[in-house]
């Protein structure tokens, strides 16, 4: 039995679509069951980070736990420590944990510490773990679908910087195979595509996609500002955001690894793949 956090997020729901396609026990943890969209396979729980007790009756017979734990109002790790405290009690014996590329260095900004308390956690506890940090999510480029529907330039906020763009797909497939195989124990993964991409080429790539040419406007300090700010992100976080960017943009995140490959036995998808399974979102 495996008990999934984050079960509606983007990784998170796709590591329950894939256990239920393998007929793997499982459950997914959320706030609110009753706005839960899950098929018949899989078993909805109720829990909260407020309230351990929830927690440990969701554990009950768990033998593993995939960790999600995204920056919010708690503080960093606080979370994660209450979930493998209540894994522990409930007799769970691995977890696997959601991480971020470039976890602890400072260079990247204030948000590569978000994670560092609880990867700590893990590596300090008795279950077996397994940490992932993946590099940006292909599906983090929805949001360039109002600019591509209304005909305006894609968006660059990275400065032309490359990242190794992972299918959030591969980035699920890896986290079932750690929560299910041997051999994951004590290993950090960094799931990334099979190639760094820079704004330019997956908009070339999207365009092939679309069956159109979508050309590309390089942002400025002030713009991604404003940009950020429209879209919600609040005044005191933007300077990090703004930190991440510049990383971005000096090559810190041109990161390719096999590591997708050595734990599936196959490539990662390509960006051009995912822009296939999701055209409709940009058409």
């Amino acid at each position: 039995m495996i008990l999934i956090t984050g079960a509606t997020g983007t990784i998170g729901s796709e590591l329950v679509r894939l256990l239920a396609a393998r007929g793997i026990p499982h459950r997914a943890l959320t706030r609110d069951p009753s706005r839960a969209r899950f098929g018949p396979g899989t078993e909805v729980v109720r829990g909260d980070y407020d309230t351990p007790d929830s927690l440990r009756a969701a554990l009950t017979g768990v033998d593993a736990v995939f960790m999600v734990n995204v920056p919010g109002a708690a503080a960093p790790g606080a979370h994660d420590r209450t979930l493998l405290d209540a894994a522990v009690t409930a007799g769970a014996r691995r977890a696997v944990k959601l991480s971020a590329i470039a976890t602890g260095d400072p260079a990247s900004g204030p948000f590569s510490q978000w994670h560092v308390p609880g990867e700590q956690a893990l590596r300090d506890g008795t279950l077996e773990w397994t940490i992932l940090r993946p590099t940006m999510f292909a599906s983090n480029f929805l949001w360039w679908a109002p600019d591509i529907r209304a005909g305006r330039p894609v968006p660059d906020q990275y400065g032309g910087g490359a990242q190794g763009v992972v299918d959030p797909a591969d980035i699920a497939a890896v986290a079932a195979e750690a929560l299910l195989g041997d051999g994951h124990h004590g290993r950090t993964y960094t799931p990334t595509g099979p190639e760094a991409l820079a704004v330019p080429r997956m908009a070339a790539a999207l365009g092939t996609v679309l069956g159109r040419t979508l050309d590309t406007v390089e942002l400025s300090t002030a713009d991604n500002r404003a940009r950020l700010l429209s879209i919600g992100i609040p005044e005191h976080s933007v300077d990090g955001v703004l930190e991440g960017l510049a990383f971005v943009r000096d090559g810190g995140n041109a990161v390719v690894t096999d590591d997708v490959e050595r734990v599936l036995g196959r490539p990662p998808r390509t960006f051009e793949e995912w822009a296939r399974d999701h055209k409709d979102a940009f058409a």
